[in-house]
C-alpha cells in the first residue's frame, strides 16, 4: 500500500514539473483551447461528437487536478 503511495506522490510531483515550466504552460493553454475547457460540449446534432469532446476534455481535466494536488 505504501508503494502504490509513493508511486502516486511521484506521479503528481512529474505532472507537476512537465506542466510547472513554460513549455508546459504553453501546452495546458494550448490543451484549453482544443479541448473545449471554457466551452460547452454539447452538440445538438450528434451525442457521438458530445461524447468524443467530452473525452478531450475529462483528459484536461485530469490533468489539470494532478498539477493542483498536493503533494
Amino acid at each position: 500500500m505504501a508503494n502504490n503511495n509513493n508511486k502516486l506522490k511521484d506521479l503528481i510531483k512529474f505532472y507537476k514539473i512537465v506542466f510547472g515550466s513554460d513549455e508546459g504552460k504553453s501546452v495546458i493553454s494550448d490543451l484549453e483551447k482544443r479541448c473545449h475547457y471554457n466551452v460547452s460540449t454539447f452538440s445538438k446534432d450528434s451525442t457521438t461528437e458530445t461524447a468524443f469532446m467530452e473525452g478531450q476534455r475529462s483528459v484536461l481535466l485530469f490533468i489539470k487536478a494532478m498539477i493542483l494536488k498536493k503533494e
